[in-house]
């Protein structure tokens, strides 16, 4: 490794970090704008660099005086250095400019703070004022907002954002002309990557921004973001879910198509129901999700939810399925059964469940699963609260029988409460027009 620095670029790279404007301004105008020419390896000679610059060293990477003001967020150094003529699109040995090392240096803030508290809050926020500075102050000297890194991924900045958690950064890039739909190597916009982590402000702010709800990942899988948002959560443990819901719910409230397909033919519901999370199974119905819609293996959200065994545990979703499946099936186009299904110590519910499929639903079954398919939305349930008895409202939308005692419980295992057996419905009196 060339370590060939001399005391002028050690202290240099000092005035950079302290931002001793008058130093760095002897330097530009004794060598004039700095270029590849000026490339140096980082030495310990510059007494202001800290354990994690001198990491770089050791690994041999190579930095240039303007992606190390950009890199520590020393906003007037970074503007002295570009007024002198320094190159905002001069990239390091792993493809990037200045404007993608600010936003890959981005503090990392779990928590917005309307008001720091403590010196930790105060220094951080700081941190992070001066990274939204040096942001704009790159986009004001010209630096290519959509440039991509040279990299496999070829991540925009607004990428980069999103990857990062740089929230500020998004309405800062989009307001000096970021492409909000754009997207990489992969085909990814900055909306899949902030639904795939459950981000709601990100998500929020993209949208806002301009970005397609119902654009696909389609290079690969063919995910819109609500897929790759219910993909996420059936990951979660269900209770750590119940915080990452809103992001869901902001793709539904501005437009997300629950039953938009991917390259397998599966919706998101079909997603949700595979991981067997019966909160994002519930909130996608709420929104018009099809229960009953096939994938292009012919597999209905039934036969997903038996295909996982890990899912079987989970009895109420499982009432809820076998209740709202018309036709009730549990086989797909080819006439396979669910996985889970043709192991030997679940034999006896394959049978039960076999026999069920074989049995014609009764007349108030399928009352029941048209009116709650067609009224499931607020709105539409309000209405029919007006209409209905209390106790046939509360029938349609809130019981779920095990019709026939499936039950993949063990013996000794915790057995959720089940709903009563409802009355027949010669019990109720229908009210006039409905």
């Amino acid at each position: 490794m060339d370590t060939n620095v001399n005391f002028s670029d050690a202290e240099l790279y000092d005035a950079i970090l302290i931002e001793d404007l008058a130093r760095i301004n002897d330097f530009t105008q004794k060598r004039g704008p700095f270029g590849n020419k000026h490339l140096a390896f980082l030495t310990c000679f510059s007494k202001s660099l800290n354990k994690f610059s001198l990491a770089h060293c050791l690994q041999g990477l190579a930095i240039l005086p303007l992606h190390l003001a950009a890199s520590y967020r020393r906003v007037k150094s970074l503007e002295s250095l570009l007024s002198a003529g320094a190159d905002p699109e001069i990239r390091d040995q792993r493809g990037r400019n200045a404007l993608h090392l600010v936003i890959t240096h981005w503090p990392a803030i779990l928590a917005s703070w309307p008001k720091p508290r403590t010196k930790f809050e105060t220094a951080m926020m700081s941190m992070q004022h001066r990274a939204e500075a040096c942001l704009r102050v790159l986009c004001n000297h010209g630096v290519n907002i959509n440039a991509e890194v040279d990299s496999d991924g070829r991540h925009t900045a607004l990428h980069l954002a999103v990857r990062y958690g740089a929230l500020p950064a998004i309405s800062i890039l989009a307001s000096h002309g970021a492409k909000i739909n754009t997207i990489d190597h992969f085909g990814m916009m900055p909306l899949h990557m902030a639904a795939g982590i459950l981000n709601t402000e990100m998500t929020a702010s993209l949208i806002k921004l301009g970005a397609d709800v119902n654009k696909v990942f389609s290079f690969f899988s063919g995910n819109s973001p609500l897929h790759l948002a219910a993909l996420a959560a059936a990951n979660k443990p269900v209770k750590a879910l119940g915080v990452d819901l809103g992001c869901i719910i902001e793709l539904l409230d501005q437009g997300a198509d629950p039953n938009t397909v991917n390259h397998a033919g599966r919706t998101a519901l079909h997603e949700a129901c595979s991981g067997g999370h019966e909160a994002v199974v519930a909130l996608l119905l709420k929104y018009g999700a099809d229960i009953n819609q096939l994938t292009t293996a012919g597999e209905n959200c039934l036969f997903l939810y038996l295909d996982r065994k890990l899912n079987l545990r989970h009895t109420s979703l499982l009432w809820k399925l076998l209740t709202m499946t018309y036709p009730l099936t549990i086989s797909n186009r080819d006439g396979h059964l669910p996985s889970s299904l043709m192991l030997p110590e679940y034999f006896d519910q394959r049978d039960q469940l076999l026999n069920l499929c074989q049995q014609p639903r009764s007349l108030m079954d399928i009352c029941k699963i048209h009116i709650y398919q067609r009224y499931w939305k607020s709105h539409g349930r309000e209405c029919l609260k007006q209409v209905l008895p209390d106790r046939v409202h509360d029938f349609v939308f809130n019981h779920w029988e095990n019709a026939c005692d499936v039950t993949f419980v063990k013996e000794g295992d915790d057995i959720p409460p089940r709903f009563p057996r409802f009355p027949n419905m010669e019990d109720f009196t229908m009210p006039q027009g409905v």
